[in-house]
Formats: C-alpha cells, structure tokens, sequence
C-alpha cells in the first residue's frame, strides 16, 4: 500500500536546462507541493548542458539563416524569457556575457540572400543592421583581415548577442527552487532510472536506488526520453539521427558571434566563431557534425540503447537510407568524419574557418579536447525525413521531451508549456500563475496576450 506521502505530484527526469526550467517554473509558480528531479549525474547540466557540450548561443532567430520568419518569431518569443530571467538575476553577469553577433554572407549569391533577409526580418528585429564590408571591419577586423578587394560580403549585425553557460544557468534554476521551503523538492542525483511503468493512477519509476511513485512524470532527457517514451509504447513512429559535434579552438580572434549562412539542404548549423563565454582571449570554431550511433557522448555502453531508440524495422532502415542518401547531407556527413581525422582533419577544417578569419594559421588552431556534445535529430519513421526543432510526446500523464537546438533557448517557454500540462492531468485544486510568471520574466507583450 502507498501512503500520500510518499507520493510524487510530479518527477521529473534529467536534470539539465530543460528539467531545472521546469523545476523552476512549479517550484515558484504553481501550488504543487512535491517534486522529485532524478539526475543520474552527480550534479546538474554536465551533459549537453554542459558549457563544452554545445555552443553557448542563446538563439533569437535573427542570424540563424535556417530559421523561417515564422521560426524566428516563436523562438524570439521563447528566448526572451531566458534574456529577461538574465537581466533580472544575474545583473554581475557570472552566467552570461553580452557580444555582438552577425551572420556573414561571402560571394554575390550569400550577399543577395542576406539583403532579400534583412527586408523580411528587419521589422521582427529592430536592432539588426545590414552593414558592408568597412563597418565590418570596424567591428570585427579580422574578418576582413587579407581579404581580396573584390570579395564582396555584407553582414546581418546585432548587439543582441548573449553568450550563456547553460549550466550555471540550470544552477541557477535548481537555486531558485529549493529556496522554496514550504515545499518539498527532493534532489535524487546520481540516481538512474531504469525503468517505469504505470500502474492503476501512478508511476513507478526504478531506480538503482529505490522505487520513486509520482502522479505525473516528465522526461526531460534528450536522446533517452523516445527510449523510455518506446518502453510505455509511446513515440512508435520516431527514430533518432544523433549528430556529435566538435569545436576546435583559437586565440581571441573575433570580439563577438560570427556566423555564416546556413548550407541549403543542411538541417545542421553551419561552422561559426564564438567568443568563449567569460574568457574573450579564447575564440571556439565549429560545430562540426558527425553521425554517432551513441545516446550520449563518449559512452560506447549506449550503443544498444542508440538502436532501440529506432528499432530495427524496414521503416527505420528505409528512413536512415533516404536521409543519407541525399547528396548534400552524405556529402557533409563524410566531411565532417574527415574533420576528426589527425593531420587532415585540421587542415580541412581551416578552410572553413578562414572563410570566417581568412588570416588564420594551422597552428593557431587545435581541437579542443574533452569538448563533444550529442544532439538527437528527429526522424519521422512515416514521413522518413528529418523533423527540425524540438518534438514532445504527450502521454496518459505523462510528457517526454526531445530537445535539440535550440532547446536551451526555448527551456523556459517549453517549461511553461509543460507546466500549463501537467496541471491539465493533476486536476482543478491545481494552479499556475502565469499572470506572475510573464510578469517576472516576460515583456508587456507577453503578458498583454493574456489579459
């Protein structure tokens, strides 16, 4: 017999950006009384969260040429309430710094792209500017730096360009949510599910530890949430393309965010510079992208798991075929295993990086060791496409949550999502404020929608 006390309203599953920005959001906003956040790690965000584990970009949509109008307007949206909860709670700046960014259009046809953009987009972001190749190396002169003249290239610039250690920004969340006294927030770290399973009205979750029961269950567990989802029967028509990405690192050779225009065909992000969060004499070059048939970096224990992910049906096969038989991708993909490669890889990779600081030198540039992150791409198993952005999977009081990029980005509006769900499955007693939630972290526009 289960006693109320020992029951969960809600646990939740992986404790990176995404499971602290829930927790943060119905520690401080709901009346729920008792959460559980299961992190196999010994602390938050040291997976993709991780500072060496993605590229540090809080993305608005404004430089990020694979982003739609009507993408970049969502994702405004969704990013400003990261921006806002910055301002508000980090004003000495230990999370984040603030650069100016720009997407850097090289050759007649990129700088053709980037003006017919900049019409489409200028009203969206105000503050974007269409600058030519002398204000660009006012601001960044090493991208202009032994360029022939009669290279043409313009930039889309904005000094909206937040820089973001997503761990200490999951820090941060899990702070502002065991603060919360009057309730009960138990912090089960390096404790690993292995399994659930429903039973009558409840969860039962095992882990290596103990059985933890819950009302609600939310998986916020990048690769591993379709795998659990797959477990209960869910997500049967979703299979993973897991890309593992690279940087390699430079001296400080930009003063801010240099990216180029998206490849076409190419769900992945293009090679861009990035000034190190808190250290400007470092600059980071990539990503690169590559296959990985793997749940998380480096564990080669993960590889069975990375296939029942997908299973092994004619579907699955046939989807995984279609997608890399398509010229421009299998063609990227092999490129990006040669970037890995010693001696060639480096110097291949330079190339791309000198379309970005044609001044660059091999031994400037050295791969940056220990730093290699897992992003899980959708593939939609009946369509046998990829899926771009982030996909949930809604249950019988349940949520899993598959965040690529930019799922850090959108942490907090997807919290609030999730939230504005689970109450849905607890019930009428059950309510969030989101009149306070906008109010502390969104903008009068925001909150306008809702009153």
């Amino acid at each position: 017999m289960q006693f109320e006390n020992d029951i969960y309203e809600v646990a939740i599953i992986g404790g990176g950006i995404s499971g602290t920005a829930l927790l943060y959001s119905l520690s401080n906003y709901t009346n729920i009384n008792r959460i559980a956040l299961i992190e196999k790690q010994p602390e938050v965000a040291l997976g993709n969260s991780h500072r060496t584990s993605n590229s540090q970009t809080l993305h608005f949509g404004d430089i990020e040429t694979n982003y739609t109008l009507e993408k970049a307007q969502k994702v405004k949206g969704a990013a400003s309430l990261v921006k806002n909860y910055l301002l508000r709670n980090d004003p000495q700046q230990k999370i984040f710094s603030k650069y100016h960014k720009m997407v850097l259009g090289i050759g007649k046809e990129q700088t053709e792209e980037l003006r017919e953009r900049y019409k489409d987009f200028k009203s969206l972001f105000p503050g974007l500017k269409l600058i030519e190749k002398e204000e660009i190396e006012l601001v960044e002169p090493n991208v202009v730096k032994n360029r022939t003249p009669e290279e043409e290239i313009i930039a889309l610039s904005t000094e909206e360009g937040y820089t973001i250690d997503f761990q200490k920004l999951a820090q941060s969340f899990l702070g502002k949510s065991v603060a919360n006294t009057e309730k009960t927030i138990d912090l089960m770290m390096e404790t690993k599910v292995k399994s659930i399973r429903k039973e009558g009205e409840f969860y039962q979750i095992q882990t290596d530890r103990d059985v933890v029961v819950a009302k609600v269950v939310v998986f916020t567990a990048a690769a591993y949430s379709l795998l659990f989802a797959k477990s209960l029967g869910y997500g049967k028509d979703y299979a993973l393309l897991n890309v593992a990405g690279n940087f390699y690192l430079a001296p400080g050779v930009l003063n801010g965010k240099v990216y180029t225009v998206q490849l076409k065909k190419i769900p992945f992000a293009a090679i861009h510079g990035d000034a190190e969060v808190h250290n400007q004499s470092k600059t980071r070059f990539g990503p690169t992208a590559k296959v990985t048939f793997l749940l998380e970096s480096r564990n080669y224990a993960t590889f069975v798991d990375y296939f029942r992910t997908a299973g092994l049906s004619i579907n699955a096969f046939l989807s995984f075929f279609n997608i890399l038989s398509e010229k421009v991708i299998l063609e990227y993909i092999v490129r990006n295993f040669i970037y890995d490669i010693p001696f060639f890889g480096r110097r291949l990779f330079l190339r791309q990086v000198q379309k970005i600081v044609p001044s660059m030198q091999l031994g400037d540039l050295q791969l940056a060791k220990g730093y290699l992150g897992i992003r899980p791409q959708i593939v939609n198993l009946k369509t046998k496409r990829l899926e771009l952005g982030e996909a949930k999977i809604v249950g019988e009081n349940i949520l899993f949550n598959i965040t690529p990029s930019p799922g850090a980005s959108t942490c907090l509006q997807n919290a609030e999502y999730d939230t504005e769900k689970i109450l849905e499955f607890l019930g009428q007693d059950y309510t969030f404020d989101k009149n306070r939630f906008l109010q502390d972290l969104g903008d009068e526009q925001a909150l306008a929608q809702i009153t």
